[in-house]
């Protein structure tokens, strides 16, 4: 069969499953985090209250080694349908509460902590099955398509979810977020691999099958005592805590406080990043495994967080987009890096706990959300964005 180049994944039927399936659940996450996070600051004026919606978004990062060490034992695509059958049923609540008139922002938050303790998990099970069913010479184009379904996401379901919001209202934005988890549920519960080779899989497993609490500890060692993927997790957690909040949780509030820009305007800095990580990730899809994985990841890495200082102390809208682009290009090109090192230094016994580890990682992130948001209201946005990234260049290097 002739090679197809950059869509060589597609050739594998779960990943055709997969593609669309992660499209929809990554529309549909893009869409409700622009539209509650607009809503709580609107309705609270509060960067606190904003930087705490986000943080409850990743409540779940404590639990990821538990789902990781789940779906090792039960499959990668039985548990991944599960959290995202959870999301819908998340998104119809909000969606009843929104057309009765009985949205408040105290259940957004309650909500948001539901979702919080699932969703975390939602980006290492997308990594570990794709890595469960492609061969390892497409691994990095895979990986770097699969980036594009979160990418291209922000971009469109950004735009799309703000026109949306301020057209029809958060009911109407609803239906359509609510529609795209039912999707993505369904597309997933039919990805995963050939029936022979989970027969497989489940016959070694009932051979030899150690307690939960064992399997957990076997992947927090393996982690702890394999130094390339300890150096990964510990990456992982610098770029949670310094510079997503930044470019993800805060934006809300650089569009309404910095720029004064209302929500369509926000939906512009979101797609902004969004563009250039779709780039990069293009780019990485293109390149294949004919680049030095390490290398560029920590090139990419410090020239991310020179641009998120860079971002900080720009003055005009359109100055902050051009930046944001580039901020997009070279996250893109450090997580996809990033990401494939780890499934490649990854068994696939112990992927989905090592994923549920390097998501401990992530808990970074609503600490440094709500870090910043105190930091925020004493010395403000741009102050508070040059202390850090300017002491976590020095770390990454």
């Amino acid at each position: 069969m002739p090679s197809l180049g950059a869509l060589a994944p597609f050739r594998n039927r779960s990943y055709r499953f997969q593609w669309p399936a992660d499209q929809l659940t990554s529309w549909a996450f893009e869409m409700e985090t622009l539209v509650l996070g607009w809503y709580v600051l609107v309705e609270t004026n509060s960067v606190m209250m904003l930087t705490l919606y986000g943080a409850l978004l990743y409540v779940g990062t404590l639990i990821a080694p538990i789902i990781g060490m789940w779906s090792d034992r039960i499959g990668h695509r039985i548990v991944l349908s599960a959290m995202r059958a959870v999301y819908a049923l998340v998104a119809a609540t909000l969606m009843v509460l929104a057309f009765t008139g009985t949205l408040r922002p105290t259940l957004v938050l309650v909500l948001a902590a539901v979702t919080g303790i699932v969703r975390p998990s939602d980006m290492g099970l997308r990594g570990t099955l794709i890595a469960d069913t492609m061969p390892s010479d497409t691994l990095t184009a895979a990986m770097g398509i699969a980036r594009t379904t979160s990418d291209t996401a922000r971009i469109a379901g950004a735009l799309t979810g703000a026109a949306m919001f301020s057209a029809l209202g958060i009911g109407p934005t609803y239906v359509v977020v609510t529609a795209f988890y039912v999707l993505g549920a369904i597309l997933t519960w039919h990805a995963g691999m050939p029936k022979s080779a989970v027969s497989t899989a489940a016959a070694v497993a009932a051979i030899k099958s150690p307690s939960p609490w064992h399997e957990l500890r076997e992947g927090i060692v393996l982690v702890w005592n394999t130094p390339r993927l300890l150096a990964i997790v510990w990456y992982a957690l610098l770029f949670n805590f310094a510079v997503f909040p930044l470019t993800n949780g805060l934006l809300p509030y650089v569009a309404k406080e910095i720029y004064h820009i209302d929500q369509t305007g926000l939906g512009y800095l979101v797609a902004s990043v969004a563009l250039g990580a779709f780039v990069g990730a293009i780019g990485m899809t293109a390149s294949g495994m004919r680049v030095e994985l390490a290398r560029l990841m920590i090139v990419a890495a410090v020239v991310w967080h020179i641009l998120v200082l860079l971002f900080a102390q720009v003055e005009t809208m359109a100055s902050a987009i051009v930046v944001l682009v580039l901020c997009g290009f070279a996250q893109s090109l450090t997580m996809v890096c990033h990401t494939v090192i780890l499934l490649r230094a990854s068994s696939q016994r112990y992927r989905g706990r090592v994923m549920g580890v390097r998501m401990l990682a992530i808990y970074s992130l609503p600490l440094g959300l709500v870090a910043a948001g105190g930091l925020i209201d004493w010395i403000g946005f741009r102050a508070t964005a040059s202390l850090w990234q300017a002491r976590n260049v020095q770390d990454v290097v």
